[in-house]
């Protein structure tokens, strides 16, 4: 098998200019997680023009945020990691580890997305009270979920067979893949939702299929040694303590940073509730989803970097990862800068797309411009905290992926409303990140020096 795949493996990742490979790799990622941003986007621009019901379904999917990135961490914990040693592994050109690792990602999601659905339905209505769900929010809040979580399975396939068509060298496949799922999903939403009127129910159904008809794409394109390199060969499921090991301590960095997202939205939702209501985790809700827009571009582009540093790591190339690295960094601010002046200069108009209630309008205008003030400065911890995850430097990637969340952010939710209310809810984020950017400055040196010894050691 060595001989029939090597010549098919990415080797370009370890000569071509590196601007052009980030190009080539990272405009489909970003597309393509633009567009997944866009599943969130419409669902919550549909849901919040329901006859009547618009304003609090809209505050009810804020309540399923956190449960549905608690659903997306155990999501990450296989497919990131094993993406990511796919790429090492083609950088060492090792293909026949490599074709291992595609039966124990399947089998890692069915056995994972399966306990956590299970767990999600039985504790469903104690899990949304956690929450943040009320009397007025939690029907619309568990018609959502139930479907959701019944689809988990799906989902958790769909993304990592995704993922693994990027680090084999396929990203414009995976895009497109994902182009087609985002459009289908917003062609029948409106259908599931306002036609056979199953409200907030139908927004999830016409999620998961969506997501069920690309998964079983992805499943015929692995089945053959003709169209990509890593494959299934004579079995679909298959499993390793050593790979499943490995791959689970690669995206241990994400899917810890995921849960941190739910615990955080948990506890902001707590607050919001205290010092604003209902409507203020509505306008949480909304400044979250237009603010995720840009985050999920980011995400995108770090999947462009990823097999390319992955690569380059792995063939001892210390000077290209470097280069992919500061050149990933500097789109990222670029990004990032935008949604800043979107969101002070037009959060009325942003705010809009989402919701025609004054009051619920007016608390997500504030909250945004405050939220929001040090937005271009993220860019770079995101950036670099996938950086240490390309790598496998599985320590300083969770320390990173914790440290603006946990370390930083709670303790200012907790603190700051205290003296200023639900102004020190909003300011809680902006203070947090100033914080995580010089924490993640500083581990960055560091990482550059080592670079510059492989480099070095490589020369000799």
């Amino acid at each position: 098998m060595e001989e029939r795949t090597a010549g098919r493996a990415p080797t370009e990742l370890g000569t071509r200019k590196i601007s052009t490979l980030l190009r080539e790799y990272a405009v489909p990622g970003i597309i393509a997680m633009t567009a997944s941003s866009l599943y969130n986007i419409v669902d919550s621009i549909y849901i919040g023009h329901i006859p009547g019901d618009g304003a609090l379904a809209l505050t009810a999917l804020g309540v399923c945020f956190p449960l549905m990135n608690l659903g997306t961490a155990i999501g990450t914990l296989a497919g990131v990691g094993v993406s990511t040693l796919t790429s090492i592994l083609l950088g060492q050109k090792n293909y026949v580890t490599a074709n291992k690792l595609l039966p124990n990602l399947v089998t890692l999601n069915v056995v994972l997305g399966g306990l956590f659905a299970l767990l999600t339905l039985i504790f469903m209505n104690p899990l949304l009270r956690f929450f943040g769900a009320t009397d007025a929010t939690l029907g619309f809040a568990r018609s959502y979920m139930i479907v959701i979580s019944l689809g988990f399975i799906i989902t958790h396939l769909y993304f990592g067979l995704n993922a693994m068509l990027r680090a084999t060298g396929h990203p414009a496949r995976a895009m497109s893949l994902t182009l087609f799922t985002v459009i289908l999903n917003a062609a029948l939403d409106p259908l599931f939702i306002f036609v056979f009127r199953l409200g907030v129910q139908g927004a999830a159904v016409a999620t998961v299929l969506c997501q069920l008809l690309s998964l079983l794409y992805c499943l015929w394109y692995f089945t053959s040694p003709e169209r990509n390199v890593v494959y299934f060969g004579k079995r679909i499921l298959g499993f390793s303590w050593k790979i499943a090991r490995t791959t689970l301590g690669i995206g241990l960095g994400p899917f810890l940073m995921n849960c941190a997202a739910c615990l955080v939205n948990m506890f902001v939702n707590h607050q919001l509730l205290v010092y604003g209501g209902d409507y203020a985790i509505g306008a949480l809700g909304i400044v979250g989803r237009f603010t995720f827009m840009f985050i999920m571009i980011i995400m995108g582009l770090n999947q462009g970097m990823q097999p390319i540093a992955s690569y380059n790591f792995g063939a001892g190339n210390g000077l290209r990862v470097k280069q992919v690295y500061r050149l990933s960094v500097f789109w990222a601010t670029v990004v990032v800068t935008v949604g800043f002046l979107f969101s002070e200069l037009l959060p009325g108009l942003c705010c809009g797309l989402f919701t025609n209630d004054p009051e619920l309008k007016a608390l997500a205008v504030h909250g945004m411009r405050l939220m929001n003030v040090a937005l271009p400065i993220i860019g770079f911890q995101i950036v670099s905290t996938n950086l240490f995850q390309c790598l496998g430097m599985v320590k300083q990637s969770v320390f990173l992926s914790l440290s603006r969340q946990l370390i930083f952010l709670l303790p200012c939710l907790w603190l700051l409303p205290l003296r200023w209310g639900i102004e020190g809810v909003w300011m809680s984020y902006p203070v947090s990140d100033v914080i995580s950017f010089v924490v993640t400055g500083l581990m960055v040196i560091y990482l550059i020096k080592k670079l510059k010894a492989i480099e070095a050691a490589k020369k000799a």
